[in-house]
């Protein structure tokens, strides 16, 4: 009797360390609201409900399994969904937004699958409306090509994270193409720098996804898509300053491959639980006479709790007579201006 209780003993304290070593966290965010968007076309405007438009909706899964010596096996599996139609998100892909496994340790981390980019995460931290909501950088900045695969998720890649040190952080990555006899066809390289310590966070990234399409309006052309962003952000507690720079090359597309873009934004606590966020981004179509585009963004949140929120934000896009971004066709569209405006809830669990 006495065997069998300390078995049953060394049974549960054993099961309890493995379960104490191992966890997996369930996460997500539902965001839905009112949109109003006035883009140039000719049936008029567009009044809709949208579903993440401060942060995509999702639903995910993240675990850690120490391994013992400082070693760990780290997975995130992310999926993507509208909250307004209950459709996948993604192109209907399960896990569209991550699905990744890898090793971490004191070396840093190795990450293999379906990640966000080094431009993506460095973007997010910068704009001072997340690369969401009206204020957008994201569709604006190289244009529009840095809010769409591969410059902001990349299939079958590799990623090395190095520890941060002082402040100081870098990753390396490797996305293969995975075509038979061509090993550099739709493959994508990513190298990033970034400190952040205190109130100073820089941020310096270079991307190129080889094979891509351009936008239609700078010719559709397929080449290398090569990206190089710098910026950053200063906090000044009454005021956080964002600045940020980027130089973008689509190779093939006849004259109009090369764009750069300016950020110039800030963030404003109200209370203590309002805050107010206004921005300028201009992308620039080099090569290509009247070729400018210039977005005006200011936007408002408001936090209920620490896991609810209310928004709004406005933004109004001026295109010159010859691009036509974000406007609701990018060839028909030449010359016409942007306005979009939205309001809504965001919950995250």
């Amino acid at each position: 009797m006495k065997k069998s209780l300390l078995v049953a003993a060394l049974a549960t304290t054993v099961s309890c360390a493995a379960y104490a070593q191992t966890n997996v966290t369930i996460y997500g965010i539902v965001d839905a609201g009112i949109a109003y968007k006035k883009n140039g076309n000719p049936a008029g405007n567009t009044l809709s409900m949208e579903s993440g438009q401060q942060s995509g909706s999702r639903l995910g899964f993240k675990g850690r399994e120490d391994l013992g010596g400082g070693l760990a096996a780290i997975f995130t599996l992310e999926n993507g969904f509208n909250i307004d139609d209950g459709k996948l998100g993604q192109g209907g892909r399960v896990f569209g937004r991550q699905a990744w496994v890898g090793l971490s340790g004191d070396f840093g981390a190795v990450k293999l699958g379906r990640q966000l980019t080094s431009l993506y995460t460095a973007l997010d931290q910068i704009d001072p409306f997340h690369i969401n909501l009206a204020g957008n950088a994201q569709k604006v900045f190289g244009y529009g090509t840095y809010a769409t695969d591969p410059l902001a998720r990349t299939d079958n890649t590799v990623s090395y994270f190095t520890p941060t040190i002082n402040g100081f952080s870098a990753t390396v990555s490797y996305g293969l193409g995975e075509v038979p006899g061509d090993n550099t066809k739709n493959r994508n390289l990513g190298a990033a720098l970034s400190y952040a310590n205190g109130p100073l966070n820089v941020q310096a990234v270079y991307q190129k996804a080889n094979t891509t399409t351009a936008p239609a309006g700078l010719g559709g052309a397929t080449g290398d898509n090569r990206a190089i962003l710098v910026g950053g952000t200063y906090d000044f507690r009454v005021v956080k300053a964002h600045l940020a720079y980027a130089d973008n090359k689509i190779d093939g597309a006849p004259g109009n491959g090369k764009d750069r873009n300016w950020l110039v934004g800030a963030s404003i606590p109200v209370g203590a639980a309002g805050t107010v966020m206004a921005s300028y981004v201009r992308n620039d179509v080099k090569d290509l006479g009247a070729g400018k585009s210039d977005q005006y963004a200011l936007g408002y949140t408001y936090a209920l709790s620490k896991r609810t929120n209310l928004y709004t934000s406005y933004s109004y896009l001026k295109n010159d007579a010859n691009v036509a971004l974000n406007t609701w066709d990018d060839k028909k569209g030449l010359g016409e201006n942007v306005q979009q405006f939205n309001v809504g809830v965001r919950h995250q669990f």
